[in-house]
């Protein structure tokens, strides 16, 4: 008797409980949501055939596998980069340079791809050559000793001198005396005395670094 009793006091407990869950259901509207879901529900189930349902499985089937291949493939711990790439625009800049390229691609005939090849494989084989024969180290040795000497920045800034200089200057007089009035001028011995000079040492070196026949 007294396990009968005690039965039925947890029995009304319990539907205190959900009498009192039911209300606040009621109350707050959630009641009400879950009756227009359910309608929602019904609906949609009366409205799919066995064929929607075997595609929608199928669907539901092959997201997950994405979703379990985007796992694996660790494509996760690119997000923070891809992010970076969106937020900075760089790669919207990638999408451009790619439709540039694919246009580029449609507008290649075979003949231009043809003449393309060749003209990379011509200039491989012609940085090949400058590589194996020291050219390369030869001609940076020339460039930081014209750096250091300024001569490169000196000849370019004579030459802009001269320009404006020549502009003002007044027109030769010539003849002779003209002729002679120049040559008489200490800069212009000095320039031929230069040139003298430079011929000099070009001399030198080609008589040392003779054509091959």
């Amino acid at each position: 008797m007294a396990a009968v009793i005690s039965e039925r006091n947890t029995h009304d407990a319990e539907l205190s409980r959900a009498q009192e869950a039911v209300v606040n259901l009621v109350n707050n509207g959630d009641l009400e949501r879950l009756v227009h879901l359910a309608r929602l529900i019904g609906s949609a189930q009366d409205a799919m055939n066995d064929e929607m349902v075997t595609r929608l499985s199928a669907t539901a089937g092959d997201g997950l596998d994405l979703l379990d291949r985007v796992n694996r493939s660790g494509v996760v711990k690119a997000l923070p980069a891809i992010t970076a790439l969106v937020e900075n625009g760089d790669l919207e800049r990638l999408v451009h340079l790619a439709r540039l390229a694919g246009a580029a691609q449609d507008a290649l005939s075979d003949e231009m791809v043809t003449r393309l090849a060749g003209m990379a494989g011509d200039a491989l084989g012609l940085v090949d050559r400058v590589t194996r024969t020291g050219a390369v180290e030869r001609l940076l040795g020339v460039a930081e000793q014209v750096e250091k000497t300024h001569v490169l920045t000196d000849f370019l800034q004579c030459l802009a001198d001269a320009a404006a200089e020549a502009a003002q200057a007044p027109m030769p007089k010539g003849g002779l005396g003209g002729l002679w009035e120049i040559v008489k001028q200490p800069e212009t011995q000095q320039t031929i005395q230069f040139l003298m000079l430079v011929g000099k040492h070009f001399r030198s070196c080609r008589l040392a670094h003779p054509a091959e026949p």
